[in-house]
């Protein structure tokens, strides 16, 4: 299991917008060499002997570049691979459940969209990093809560593990949320909608 990075550009897959395998393994690459320090596996679609045989993929290519594959929400599929984390939902297996099934060096990331409360339960209960969000207009989760800049200012005040921030971020709009306490830009539009998705990468990493 790899060390979970504290700084850096955590680039989000989505199913929806890759045609093939092939794709999907040539963007995360791209991702990669652009400067992502995190990938994470999200696929909310696919049937699970496809999800399994892409995830194995992904983790051979993020092991060869020395970066940490997150898998969002299967518990199982992330211990079947021996992937190197999870990210958990407000729905998903508990943070206490999950790390019950993958063991203490497994990265746990919880999402606490808009609350102060669920992180600090999170860091109490032995999370590797938290997620906030969304900050922006989102293509991929459209409906979620909103939150702004200032409560990402008043969370970093409480909380000490590192935070992702989520949800319509862009190379625009990004520095902002660095400057007010985010550790991780989580981004899956504006890193694989690109047409170039390391030129995009490296413009998120610039921010830091």
């Amino acid at each position: 299991m790899m060390l979970l990075p504290v700084r850096g550009l955590y680039a989000i897959t989505d199913h929806l917008l890759h045609a093939t395998t092939e794709d999907l393994a040539g963007a995360v690459e791209s991702a990669i060499r652009g400067g992502a320090v995190l990938i994470q596996y999200r696929d909310k679609g696919t049937e699970h002997g496809a999800r399994r045989k892409e995830a194995e993929i992904l983790l051979e290519i993020c092991r060869s570049h020395k970066i940490p594959l997150i898998i969002n929400d299967d518990v199982e599929l992330a211990g079947a691979i021996q992937a190197d984390g999870v990210h958990v939902g407000k729905y998903d297996r508990s943070l206490t459940a999950a790390r019950d099934y993958l063991g203490k060096k497994c990265i746990i990331g919880v999402s606490c969209y808009n609350s102060i409360e669920r992180a600090e339960y999170a860091q109490k209960e032995g999370a590797d990093y938290v997620a906030f969000g969304r900050f922006y207009s989102s293509k991929t989760k459209p409906e979620a809560v909103q939150v702004t800049v200032d409560q990402l200012r008043e969370f970093r005040a409480r909380i000490h593990l590192p935070i992702a921030a989520i949800g319509g971020i862009t190379s625009e709009n990004g520095a902002s949320l660095v400057e007010a306490g985010a550790d991780l830009l989580a981004v899956i539009h504006g890193v694989f909608s690109a047409p170039d998705v390391e030129i995009v990468a490296r413009q998120y990493v610039g921010l830091f």
